[in-house]
This record gives C-alpha cells, sequence and structure tokens, in this order.
C-alpha cells in the first residue's frame, strides 16, 4: 500500500514541476519573445521615428513642388530663376556683397 501513495506523490511533483516551467515559458516569451513587450516597445520607437522622417521629407517635397512650380513655364518667378542662375554659375552681380 506504500508504493501507490509514492507515485501519486511522484506524479503531482512531476506535474507542477511542468505547470510552473510553462508558466515561466509563457511568461519569458509574453515579455521577451518575437511578439513580446520589449518588441512592441521598439516597433512604436521605430514607428514614431519614421512618421518624423515622414514628416520631414512631406515639407521637403513641397518646397521642392514649389520651386518647381515657381521656374515652370505657366508661371515664372524671374527672381528665383535670378537666384538659381547665379548659385549655379558662381556669379555675383557687380552692386552685390558677398558674405561668407
Amino acid at each position: 500500500m506504500g508504493a501507490p501513495r509514492a507515485q501519486a506523490g511522484f506524479g503531482g511533483a512531476i506535474y507542477f514541476v511542468v505547470i510552473v516551467g510553462l508558466g515561466l515559458y509563457f511568461t519569458f516569451a509574453s515579455v521577451q519573445g518575437d511578439f513580446g513587450l520589449f518588441r512592441r516597445v521598439q516597433i512604436e520607437a521605430e514607428t514614431q521615428s519614421l512618421l518624423k522622417e515622414r514628416d520631414a521629407l512631406s515639407a521637403e517635397i513641397a518646397a521642392l513642388s514649389n520651386k518647381t512650380r515657381r521656374l515652370s513655364d505657366d508661371y515664372l518667378d524671374l527672381d528665383l530663376l535670378d537666384e538659381q542662375a547665379r548659385s549655379v554659375l558662381g556669379m555675383v552681380r557687380a552692386d552685390e556683397v558677398v558674405l561668407r
């Protein structure tokens, strides 16, 4: 009669160890895994960085679109054309002062 009780206690201990092991595994996976909390924080930080970069690029595109429109055949801004030509050619007028 002593043997069945020893087996029941041993089986309970194995069951307890397996349950604790699974609990630890799932806890670790939920924090450190590919879809865990740390990965989520990293993805959110990357998202914020990419949104800032997107906004900066959108502003740059808007500025370049404005310059392109101002230099087009339909709408020619002579001051901008003069500025761009002198910048590309590296020339200044005789009455201008250049500060560097």
